[in-house]
């Protein structure tokens, strides 16, 4: 008996603290929230010294990257350590020449590397159907490193680390500052580690500007009643947008439908469809709420990366409202470096369409994303167009009539960002303009009655007026503790709820 306790008490821990390659490491996992308490417990020990401080946090966020991507860790460490001491020898030089050499090194080297492993598939399979080859995809990076258990590397697959996009992206963002002379100097090693790290937002944005971040780090630990109360209704709020409403709607929906498109009806299509537009809404801006309230609670401020995106009256505002940090991202290092809207009507609209090209294919090498990405920037250069021409016009689009164009638009747009592959984009069309018997729809709503529910109580959160929420979540944070515990402990039990079985990796995971 106490044999088998002892070896199942090793394989728990082991399965705690060591990668495991099945079992996601995510926000909504047990495992996490159980570390996530022994090291806020000794982060409340350290949290008013600065210095000791700031260790505790990036050993934690180096330990939560090692057991969500095992070896993948390396590359982390790889990319903190070139960019910092690039940005330090930049900041060190005055010779323009040597400045532009060095941010060239950082974003050559940056994007060759995240090329690698997230492009080397799809080139490797482009080239053996163009030439007939038998080119293998391999890790020839990991091929170098000696084989054990702590890793746990595959090196007969390429697989795309978790959050590669976003920390890659915010390591440059820092580079390219530091050669505009935008941001802070760091001088030690740590610091830089800290702020590409941060485990909060690491694997799935926000993605964090330096200049935002930085100084943060150097302020002493604050964090007042109201703050406290934010950051756990943030957390709460981002567990029920997940395990709630996306988890289950993923389930008993959007997979059925996306993965088998030729087997669903009208009704079962159309309903896929608006299902899959709250889920990826759902699931991001869940995870983006945990974050913001992990760092909250932590005394750092994160900026917000969703806005009530489905409320918008145009694609520019959508754009405005969706994924904000790397809309700002793709304008100030993308767009505005390409011209912006600087040099003519025609170039502002190629550079929208590039910008919007670019932004669909680091979501991942594929035809249908940039297909997504060509739609989005096709619709910002039309609006562009649209607004120039009509700007000292009468005419104007009643705003409910844009609210309903913008919002069935970002929702066809879906279709191609989700589908498995472009013949699955064309069944599920013809799917949903095939007519259906009135028949249909009752026996629908039974079977998905579930779902239903939530897509209707999930949209209808997203139009709650901004104040009103606002409200409701000042109202919470200004409750008593005992108060706030108790209304945690009955959202913790209702989300469980629906938890699933098996814990779902966040969509955003594998961009």
């Amino acid at each position: 008996m106490s044999s088998n306790f002892s070896h199942n008490l090793q394989e728990k821990i082991r399965e705690i603290f060591l990668y495991q390659k099945d079992i996601p490491f995510v926000f909504s996992s047990l495992e996490f929230w159980i570390l996530l308490g022994v090291f806020l417990f000794v982060f409340s020990i350290t949290a008013h010294r600065t210095k000791t401080r700031n260790w505790v946090i990036l050993l934690f966020s180096l330990f939560f990257y090692y057991r969500s991507s095992g070896a993948a860790i390396l590359l982390l460490l790889f990319v903190i350590t070139q960019d910092f001491f690039i940005g330090k020898k930049i900041q060190a030089t005055t010779s323009k020449q040597k400045k532009l050499f060095l941010v060239t090194w950082s974003i050559v080297g940056n994007l060759l590397l995240l090329s690698y492993f997230k492009y080397a598939h799809f080139l490797t399979d482009l080239l053996n159907t163009l030439f007939n080859g038998h080119i293998e995809s391999k890790n020839w990076l990991v091929l170098l490193l000696p084989e054990n258990n702590l890793l746990a590397f595959d090196a007969n697959h390429i697989l795309l680390p978790i959050g590669i996009s976003f920390y890659i992206f915010q390591s440059l963002s820092y580079t390219i500052d530091a050669y505009r002379g935008q941001v802070q100097h760091l001088r030690n090693w740590n610091e830089y580690a800290l702020f590409v790290s941060f485990f909060p937002q690491l694997v799935a944005g926000p993605i964090v500007r330096a200049k935002d971040f930085i100084g943060q780090m150097f302020f002493p630990y604050r964090i007042d009643k109201q703050d406290f109360g934010k950051g756990i209704f943030l957390i709460l709020g981002g567990l029920v947008k997940k395990i709630v409403i996306s988890d289950i709607l993923s389930s008993q929906l959007v997979d059925r439908v996306f993965d088998q498109p030729g087997l669903a009806s009208s009704p079962e299509a159309w309903l896929a469809v608006y299902g899959y537009g709250l889920q990826i809404f759902c699931d991001f801006s869940g995870y983006t709420d945990i974050a913001i309230g992990l760092a909250l609670l932590l005394g750092f401020r994160l900026n917000p990366n969703f806005d009530q995106p489905y409320q918008s009256l145009s694609i520019t505002e959508f754009w405005r409202r969706w994924h904000i940090s790397l809309s700002i991202w793709l304008k100030d290092y993308l767009y505005i470096p390409l011209g912006g809207n600087r040099k003519g009507n025609i170039r502002t609209y190629i550079n929208l369409l590039i910008t919007m090209l670019l932004g669909g294919l680091w979501h991942g090498a594929n035809l249908k994303f940039l297909i997504w990405g060509g739609l989005h920037g096709a619709a910002l250069a039309f609006h562009k167009l649209w607004t120039r021409v009509f700007q000292n016009s009468t005419l104007s689009i009643p705003n409910p009539l844009a609210w309903f164009i913008t919002f069935h638009f970002v929702l066809f747009c879906w279709i191609p960002f989700r589908a498995r592959d472009l013949a699955d984009i064309g069944i599920l069309i013809q799917q949903m303009i095939r007519p259906a018997s009135w028949e249909l729809f009752l026996p629908v709503a039974t079977q998905f009655s579930l779902p239903i529910g939530l897509i209707v109580f999930g949209f209808g959160l997203q139009f709650l007026p901004g104040k009103l929420k606002g409200r409701i979540e000042s109202t919470f944070s200004s409750m008593p503790i005992w108060l706030q515990a108790m209304a945690t402990v009955c959202i913790i039990v209702i989300v469980h709820q629906f938890k699933l079985t098996e814990n779902k990796p966040f969509i955003y995971f594998q961009f």
